[in-house]
C-alpha cells in the first residue's frame, strides 16, 4: 500500500490517487502566506497559467496554496503533468523492484507496462512547449502574465528539470 503524499514516499505511486496527508496540508498552509500574494513568488497578477495534475494530492496542494485568494488563478487540470506511469511497478518499493529486476533505474529503463523513458521525455517536452508559449506571448506579444506554474509530482518534476536544460533522463 502506498503512503499518502506529504511524507517521503517509498512506494511508486504514479496513477494511484492517494490523498495529501495532514502533514502535507500543514506544510502548504504554512508556506502559502510566504509565497502567494502581490510581490511574492506566486503573484496572481503575473501568473498566466497553471497546469495541475489530476491526482487528488496535487489538486489539494493547488487549492491550499491559493486558498487566501477570492478565486483560483487560471488553471488546467491535465494528465500531461501527472506523475510517471509506473506500470507493473506501481505501488512497489525500490527494494521490491530491485528484487524483481536487479540494476533497474527508472532513468535508464522506464517502467514495464507503464511509461518508457522516451514516453516521459516526449510528454514533458510537450509541457515545456506550452510553458514556452506562455512566455513567448508575454515577452513578444505583451499578452497574459509572465509566469506559469506546474503543480505535479516528484519524478515528473525531475524529468521537467532535466528536459528544460536539454539533458537526457539518464542524468536524473
Amino acid at each position: 500500500m502506498a503512503k499518502p503524499s506529504g511524507l517521503k514516499l517509498v512506494n511508486r505511486t504514479g496513477r494511484t490517487d492517494i490523498p495529501l496527508t495532514e502533514n502535507g496540508v500543514d506544510v502548504i498552509r504554512n508556506v502559502a502566506p510566504e509565497v502567494v500574494g502581490t510581490g511574492k513568488l506566486f503573484d496572481p497578477e503575473n501568473l498566466s497559467h497553471t497546469w495541475v495534475s489530476p491526482r487528488e494530492r496535487a489538486l489539494k496542494t493547488f487549492e491550499l496554496l491559493f486558498e487566501s485568494l477570492d478565486e483560483l488563478p487560471p488553471h488546467e487540470v491535465c494528465e500531461d503533468v501527472g506523475e510517471w506511469d509506473y506500470g507493473d511497478y506501481e505501488g512497489l518499493t525500490y527494494e521490491e523492484i530491485q528484487n524483481k529486476n536487479p540494476g533497474w533505474s527508472i532513468w535508464n529503463y522506464g517502467c514495464p507496462g507503464g511509461e518508457s523513458v522516451e514516453d516521459m521525455a516526449t510528454r514533458v517536452d510537450g509541457v515545456i512547449t506550452k510553458v514556452r508559449e506562455v512566455h513567448r506571448k508575454y515577452f513578444e506579444d505583451g499578452e497574459g502574465g509572465r509566469d506559469a506554474l506546474i503543480v505535479a509530482h516528484g519524478d515528473f518534476s525531475r524529468v521537467l528539470i532535466s528536459r528544460w536544460v536539454g539533458f537526457p533522463l539518464c542524468l536524473g
